[in-house]
């Protein structure tokens, strides 16, 4: 046996087959809700997995997946697994032309997709050429046109239901699609085996790594039940899909709902006694605040032993708020990406004041980007990791050798991120290089001055971006969303509030007010939005 991520789950299976894997919950207020155990769970997986491979598929082609949260997501990257088949996250919000560039980047020869999006499934899927089988989910919507797609039920009821695949290695692949906000999406080719290791923390995120494939159905077996985890974003951002199989690898209970809405996610947390909740930032805490101070207050969280957050930060005053209302919760902003997986977690000494701090595990250090060497305590440089990290990108050779390098025997992945690193090892994170803003000669990253922004009692949302300056070079501008039935602030007000915080180069030189800040599905921040919004003429305050 090999660290194969269906081997993994088929040995968890055999485990602990009655125990409750898998729970959907629809919303709002339908009742509507399916539950899976993991021997339930393995066979409609089994079923779709033989469905793919009568329908011609064949080992190390890629799937698509085209599909909001629901069951059928994971049982289709379960079934990928199984067939040995590789399963590729589509972001749900592309429009026609953005889905043509994915399925052909990806090389898509299957997709299972909503039956929500079938009108931009007929007009792209014709147009990527090597796509030839299409699973829809639900009942295509009245008046849109064909595709010409087997129904996912009808897929599931033909498909065999036991198991009798071929061998599986650790070399098989998962590709995670990341990015769109800065520029065309790039597919992050993982090995199994790496992912296991730098994805899905080897088993035990929070604990000693398997050393053996065996030793983690030994474990399950070993252990309880009892936990619950609560992947809040959409599973096609590659956070919550390894969120959901860490709880798979520990042999608990895994909860999803089709869409985040705040009210429903603390109504979960109740029903369920949800224990660890993971979300995107500021943008899904604070409307779980929000509720929990307004038509949700009283509902009992004591369930929730953590909440964690990865992809974007939660700015420390939102967490102070948060955890004023559920003072037993831990709160945890961890640091990774889709190229590297886990990287660490921020120290409790990690704030406005200090800056992100992060305890970095042992793989992870802040290098010379042009030699590839620590950088000395107190130099930037940017972050990078060894060991288990990523083949590199599909299909972009030239991303590919800018980001991913050899170092002696070991692969290393070259992230975005600037940071420094102390004497103790500690790690600041300055902010993703892409965004930085030069002005006057000095670097602004504009997730501290964010931060700062947040921090202000008028400010819900805020997003800091440069805009071109005759005499700085560029100067810092701010899109900020207000809280509800806060008075508009001045730039003065704004400016007065940061510079407690901030050096005086880093305050906002413009500010504009914005009925929402516009981010991804899972909350993460999109600058291009920002920018298209501080541009000259756009109305800004300056």
């Amino acid at each position: 046996m090999e660290y194969n991520l269906a081997d993994l789950f088929e040995s968890v299976v055999d485990a602990v087959p009655d125990r409750e894997a898998l729970v959907y919950l629809d919303h709002p207020g339908t009742g509507a809700e399916r539950r899976l155990t993991y021997a339930e769970l393995d066979t409609a997986a089994n079923r779709i997995a033989h469905h793919l491979i009568d329908a011609g598929l064949t080992p190390g082609e890629h799937l698509g997946l085209h599909l909001y949260n629901g069951i059928e997501y994971l049982q289709t990257v379960l079934a990928c697994l199984k067939a040995r088949l590789v399963p590729v996250n589509v972001n749900y919000r592309y429009v026609e032309e953005e889905l043509i560039y994915l399925y052909r980047d990806a090389d898509l020869a299957g997709l299972v997709f909503d039956a929500e999006f079938d009108e931009r499934v007929a007009a792209a899927a014709p147009k990527a050429r090597k796509l030839r089988h299409l699973v829809r989910v639900g009942t295509p919507v009245a008046g849109a046109p064909g595709s010409d797609a087997v129904a996912f039920a009808d897929a599931e009821a033909a498909g065999n239901p036991g198991r009798g695949f071929a061998p599986r290695s650790a070399d098989d692949q998962f590709i995670i699609y990341t990015g769109g906000t800065t520029g065309m999406p790039k597919g992050v080719m993982w090995r199994q085996e790496d992912l296991f290791f730098s994805g899905l923390g080897g088993g035990a995120p929070t604990g000693e790594p398997v050393k053996t494939p065996q030793e983690l159905a030994e474990r399950v077996a070993a252990g309880g039940d009892g936990i619950t985890f609560f992947p809040t974003p959409p599973l096609m951002h590659g956070t919550s899909t390894l969120t959901a199989f860490i709880g798979f690898n520990f042999g608990q209970r895994v909860v999803i709902h089709r869409k985040f809405v705040p009210e429903e996610v603390l109504r979960t947390i109740e029903k369920e006694k949800v224990t660890s909740v993971s979300l995107v930032g500021d943008a899904m805490l604070r409307p779980l605040i929000d509720a929990l101070k307004g038509p949700l207050k009283g509902t009992d969280c004591s369930s929730m032993f953590s909440v964690s957050s990865s992809g974007a930060i939660m700015s420390d005053s939102v967490r102070a708020e948060f955890q004023s209302l559920v003072p037993t919760v831990m709160l945890l902003n961890n640091f990774g990406s889709s190229e590297s997986g886990f990287n660490g977690t921020a120290t409790a000494d990690s704030g406005p004041e200090n800056g992100f701090r992060l305890q970095v595990n042992s793989r992870t250090a802040v290098v010379d980007p042009s030699t590839y060497e620590p950088v000395a305590p107190g130099e930037a440089g940017r972050i990078a990791q060894r060991g288990h990290v990523p083949l590199g990108y599909y299909n972009d050779p030239k991303k590919t050798a800018e980001t991913f390098f050899r170092k002696g025997e070991e692969r290393w992945v070259l992230l975005g991120d600037m940071a420094t690193v102390d004497v103790d090892g500690i790690v600041t994170v300055l902010g993703r290089g892409s965004q930085c803003i030069n002005t006057g000669g000095e670097k602004v990253y504009p997730e501290e001055v964010e931060q700062a922004l947040k921090s202000h009692p008028d400010v819900y949302d805020a997003l800091v971006a440069g805009v071109p300056d005759a005499r700085w070079g560029n100067h810092v501008a701010a899109v900020v969303q207000l809280r509800e039935g806060a008075a508009e602030p001045s730039l003065d007000d704004v400016q007065a509030h940061c510079r407690t915080r901030l050096a005086g180069y880093k305050i906002p030189r413009q500010l504009v007010i914005a009925p929402q800040i516009q981010r991804s599905p899972s909350g993460k921040a999109d600058y291009r939005w920002a920018r298209s919004v501080v541009a000259p003429g756009s109305g800004a305050q300056s």
